[in-house]
This record gives C-alpha cells, sequence and structure tokens, in this order.
C-alpha cells in the first residue's frame, strides 16, 4: 500500500511539474528601469507568469517556449497612473445627457483592451462613476476580458459646485445616481469610508477647481485645509494612498501639507510647492500630452468655449511648471488622463516629457519603477527582475534616440506571463 501511495504521489508531483510553463524571452537590449541603463543580449526566463532569472549567459530549458526578441529593445510593461479608462468624451450634451452608467459599463472593455495593446500594462484609474471601474478591474483580474492591471479610485471626492460636482446647468437638472460630492469633515471622511467599502484601491479628491467643468476658477482651491487633512488621515486609516487633483499653487501646497502621495496636474505649480514636494517625496503626475488634443478635437464635440478657454491658460504653463519640477528633481510619475483623449494613445506623452526636461531614460523610469513605487506595487511590477510579474513590452528601435518608437512601433506586449500582442 505504501509503494502505491509513493508512486501516486511521484506520479503526481512529475504531471504538476511538466505543467509548468517556461518562456525563455531573448531580448536584443533591455531597459534595466532600477538602474536606469540598457543592458545588450539578455535573456530572461519566466515560470509560468513570474521572471526567475535574468542575465546574458543563462541556459535555456529545452522544454521552454522561446521568444526571439534578440533585435528588438526590450522594457517593462508601461504604467500610467492617471487615466479614466472606462470611458472617453464623443458628445459634450450627449455625454452628459443621454448616457447612463450602463452605457460606461458596456463599452468599458473596449478601452482597456486598446490600453493594454499599446503597452500598458499597470493602470491608476483615478476617478469612475457608479464603481465602473471596480467592476472593470474585479473582471480584468478574474480573466474574463482583456485589460491592463487596474488600481481604482471609485467616486472622484469634491466639494459642492466643485471640479467634482456637475456645475453650469439648471438648479432643477438632477440625476438618479450616486456622487463624490462631499462637504466638511464629517463628510468627507464617510465618502472615504465609502469608497473603500465599494472596491477603491486609492483615494481620488479634487484640491482645486479644474479646467473640463463649468465652475468659474482653473485653480482655486475647492476643499479647506481641515478638509484635505481629514480626507488624507483616514485614507491612511484604511492604509490607502491618496491622489490629489490640484491645478493652483494654493492648492497643490495644501494638499503635500495634507500628506497626499501624488499631486494630479499641477499646473500652476509654484516654487514653494517643488519645495514642499521634495521635503515630503510627493510625486508629481502631470498629463502633459492631452493639451494638443483638447484645443484641436473639443469645440469639434460641443465643448463650451469657456472650457477651451481656460485649456488655453493652463497648457502652456503646465508644460513650463512640469519643465522647472522636472529640473529641481521633483520626483515624477508617468501619468497622461487618458479618456480626455482616446485611449491607447498613452504613448505620445512621452514624446512631451523629454521635450520639457527629462532624458529618455527618466521618461521611461517614470513609466515603469517609478510608477510602481507611486501606485506601492514597486515588488510585483516596474521593472524586468528575478521575482517580480512577468510584464514585459518590447519595441523596434532605440528609445535613447528616439523616445517616439514607444508610440509608433511597439510590437510586443506580455501582461502576467501571457502574451497580447506579438507582430
Amino acid at each position: 500500500m505504501k509503494k502505491i501511495l509513493c508512486v501516486v504521489l511521484c506520479l503526481a508531483g512529475f504531471y504538476a511539474f511538466s505543467q509548468e510553463k517556461i518562456t525563455a524571452i531573448k531580448a536584443g537590449k533591455l531597459f534595466d528601469s532600477e538602474k536606469g541603463i540598457f543592458l545588450e543580449n539578455q535573456v530572461i526566463l519566466i515560470k509560468d507568469n513570474i521572471i526567475t532569472e535574468v542575465g546574458t549567459t543563462l541556459k535555456i530549458p529545452a522544454n521552454a517556449q522561446v521568444i526571439d526578441l534578440s533585435k528588438r529593445t526590450v522594457l517593462p510593461g508601461l504604467i500610467d497612473c492617471h487615466t479614466h479608462i472606462t470611458s472617453q468624451p464623443e458628445n459634450y450634451m450627449e455625454d452628459i445627457f443621454r448616457k447612463s452608467p450602463i452605457d460606461v459599463a458596456i463599452t468599458s472593455h473596449i478601452y482597456a483592451k486598446r490600453t493594454l495593446e499599446a503597452g500598458f500594462t499597470t493602470c491608476r484609474d483615478v476617478g469612475a462613476n457608479e464603481y465602473v471601474d471596480v467592476a472593470l478591474r474585479n473582471a480584468i483580474n478574474a480573466g474574463k476580458i482583456d485589460g491592463p492591471r487596474l488600481y481604482v479610485a471609485g467616486f472622484f471626492i469634491g466639494s459642492t459646485g466643485s471640479h467634482g460636482d456637475l456645475t453650469g446647468f439648471s438648479p432643477y437638472v438632477h440625476f438618479q445616481q450616486a456622487s463624490g460630492v462631499a462637504d466638511g469633515v464629517d463628510e468627507v471622511r464617510k465618502m472615504v469610508r465609502k469608497n473603500i467599502k465599494y472596491g477603491a484601491d486609492l483615494i481620488k479628491f479634487g484640491a482645486t477647481a479644474g479646467v473640463l467643468t463649468e465652475e468659474e476658477s482653473v485653480g482655486a482651491p475647492q476643499y479647506s485645509q481641515e478638509e484635505m487633512n481629514a480626507i488624507v488621515a483616514e485614507a491612511h486609516l484604511w492604509g490607502k494612498k491618496v491622489a490629489a487633483h490640484a491645478h493652483g499653487a494654493e492648492g497643490i501646497n495644501m494638499a503635500v501639507k495634507a500628506g497626499v502621495a501624488s499631486i494630479e496636474h499641477g499646473s500652476f505649480l509654484n516654487d514653494e510647492g517643488i519645495s514642499l514636494m521634495k521635503e515630503k517625496g510627493t510625486y508629481l503626475v502631470a498629463d502633459i500630452y492631452n493639451d494638443d488634443y483638447i484645443l484641436s478635437e473639443y469645440s469639434k464635440m460641443g465643448v463650451p468655449q469657456k472650457i477651451i478657454e481656460k485649456e488655453k491658460l493652463v497648457g502652456r504653463i503646465q508644460r513650463e511648471n512640469f519643465q522647472k519640477a522636472a529640473k529641481a528633481g521633483v520626483k515624477i510619475a508617468f501619468g497622461t488622463d487618458s479618456g480626455v483623449y482616446p485611449h491607447g494613445d498613452n504613448a505620445k506623452q512621452f514624446f512631451y516629457m523629454v521635450k520639457y526636461g527629462l532624458t529618455p531614460v527618466q521618461a521611461i523610469q517614470a513609466a515603469t519603477i517609478n510608477a510602481a513605487d507611486l501606485i506601492g506595487v514597486k515588488d510585483k511590477v516596474g521593472s524586468i527582475s528575478s521575482g517580480k510579474l512577468a510584464d514585459i513590452v518590447a519595441v523596434d528601435g532605440d528609445p535613447q534616440q528616439d523616445i517616439t518608437v514607444i508610440e509608433k512601433k511597439l510590437i510586443f506586449v506580455m501582461k502576467d506571463g501571457k502574451v497580447y500582442k506579438n507582430q
């Protein structure tokens, strides 16, 4: 009986071993995002979905599936820290009045797939109505649909009349759906708890006014210091990081003092804000591509001229202040505000990051190891190294010489050990 049991166990062990999926990737150049250098002629060994070894002299197992990228540049899977992946604008009035959260939910998978195929294997989604982002994340994690690994914020938390509220319409216009509008210390704490209750991985709130809504200001603070402090303190109680939508200098400084992990946009960032962000280790996540798209396309969608004028005011100065922050050494993570422009075009921002102050290496680090650090998943993604998830992309060309190859010549995408694109 003991012999039979031993044979059964041995066969079971052999069967389990034989079912292991081994993949070997030959990389012509490989970007080491932690050191900021490109390595030549590397081999990446992957067992199931985990990178086991990386090196030049590794022996490739006989049973390995070999992917030959020996004439390509291989990068860690890209990360976008500021997306609204569940939707994108088509017509200003119809988007507001003729579409329900059901319309958004039923098409969100399209944008998720486009984003993944563009090389972005991980994203933060920083605000979606009716917890569509939570449902999308869960469906992706369950393997039901294709998309990036998502970390989601649930409802954008904003004060009455703020960038997080519907402004510019009659007081008799009401929508029978939930919102993230909250006022006062007790209400904002409750809204943080509600978001976390229903599945938020992080908290996003509006520290200042914004551009693509109809409130009068672009950058005035829209919460008090006490309210901002309460949002961050409550989120930290639950182990969650906080992202602050912030354009104006005063609101940026207030949010940094409150302890946010990142400033989103940062358009009117001043010297005090730069100093505070360096002191606190706060990340800047600046969407410096989409100005071009907004000014080119939004009037065609019926967006009010008032909003277009606000964008004209913000776009140029945001890029100038991004350059100042980069030069000063503020920590920068890649974030594009995708959904403001069409999903899948995320990599267009690399060109602007290099144009306005970063080296190509720094720009790629912003979208890999830095972004992973901001999200809090540097132990899982952000670099191609032993023990991390097999999130790997490849481009035809050298991004050190031409950063736009990431946008124009991305030919391979692997997420979690599975190949989603291979040209």
